[in-house]
């Protein structure tokens, strides 16, 4: 375990020692309803051209748009027969090629031209035979499963990490574990919260129960009288870092047990929520084998100052393509609860300069 005058380590080797207790966890098969927030374990294609046949856009007469071109009401067109009536959704009979509106019918005269493929979609126009639903990796959103549907998958396999989030120090769960459990299933996994009182016991006893794949040790990370989170993980496994260069959140830490790895975040809101966004999400991200998620980046309105040496988390609030810095270690809650995102200050940097274009954390 860390003293309090020890070396801080790294943040960039903090992240690489807690990916490396990380392997993709096992897919497990759901129903497509209880896939969404889930992670894709493989490539879903689509297995035929969606639709596979001309169909109705809209409700009307089904035509064949050349057999009517030039039809207007002084120049009606007379046709063999009255049409079939289409509602939206329905096949194209062989032969039609466009939905003619009711208004465009008086009896068996066209009195309106109607272009061909109008009020209509096309064979494959939705998707083509072998076309990408959704990607190994990708987080399953409301879009993929209308598209999933639309295939007419009903099963997905999925990646969902199990997280046993333990809060210290209290008999019951605290204040700030219901946000991280949020955060936590936002990110793709399942949050199971547990409370347990600041000691090393029973926290290595939490540490240790069976039914997870991670487990993030809330709160006790310090070095106070009370402060007994990295005895517990000691006492369940092992310790390999107890205070980071991540500001706030200095006194976080990680290790093993039992083959899975344990996150130390400290239990004063922006620094637990630092920590989580520096170690927490990625190690959430390479249990479930998600890929990496496309930079979002925003333009300061003022200059971010840092401490060369410290990575730091400063959070922030979006206005449009703007960012406005709100501040990092020690930020009110007030503040904090206003922040939408954050950016992450590479520890050889001093900053930013107003108007600078950062790559934005989202929250």
């Amino acid at each position: 375990m860390r003293t309090p005058s020890a070396a801080l380590m790294p943040l960039a080797e903090a992240l690489a020692g807690l990916r490396s207790l990380a392997a993709p966890v096992a897919p497990r098969t759901v129903p497509l309803v209880e896939a969404q927030g889930g992670i894709a374990a493989t490539t879903i294609h689509a297995s035929r051209a969606i639709p596979p046949q001309r169909t109705a856009l809209r409700d009307g007469f089904t035509v064949e748009a050349a057999a009517i071109g030039g039809a207007s009401p002084y120049a009606p067109v007379m046709l063999p027969r009255v049409p079939d009536w289409v509602e939206a959704g329905d096949a194209m009979p062989l032969g039609t090629d466009a939905v003619l509106p009711a208004e465009g019918l008086e009896g068996r005269d066209a009195v309106a031209e109607i272009g061909a493929g109008e009020g209509t979609r096309a064979p494959g126009d939705d998707w083509s035979e072998g076309d990408i639903l959704v990607a190994a990796g990708e987080r399953i959103t409301p879009r993929h499963g209308l598209a999933l549907a639309a295939a007419d998958v009903r099963d997905v396999a999925i990646r969902a990490p199990r997280i046993r989030l333990i809060a210290t120090g209290a008999p019951e769960p605290d204040a700030l574990s219901p946000m991280l459990a949020a955060l936590i299933a936002a990110s793709g996994a399942t949050a199971e919260t547990v409370a347990v009182p600041d000691a090393p016991e029973p926290i290595a006893k939490a540490i240790t129960a069976e039914g997870t794949d991670a487990i993030f040790v809330l709160g006790g990370t310090g070095f106070g009288r009370s402060d007994r989170s990295a005895e517990g993980l000691a006492e369940a496994g092992r310790v390999l870092a107890h205070g980071l260069a991540l500001r706030p959140g200095e006194t976080a830490g990680f290790g093993e047990a039992g083959g899975r790895p344990v996150l130390l975040l400290p239990g004063r809101p922006d620094a637990a929520l630092a920590a989580f966004l520096a170690l927490g999400r990625p190690l959430i991200a390479a249990l479930a084998g998600a890929a990496e998620r496309t930079p979002r980046t925003g333009t300061l309105r003022r200059k971010i100052t840092s401490t060369v040496g410290l990575a730091e988390i400063v959070y922030l609030r979006r206005y449009g393509s703007e960012i406005e810095p709100l501040g990092g270690a020690d930020l009110p809650l007030r503040r904090l609860i206003e922040a939408d995102g954050a950016v992450l200050v590479l520890p050889e940097r001093e900053g930013y300069p107003a108007g600078s274009e950062v790559e934005v954390v989202p929250l």
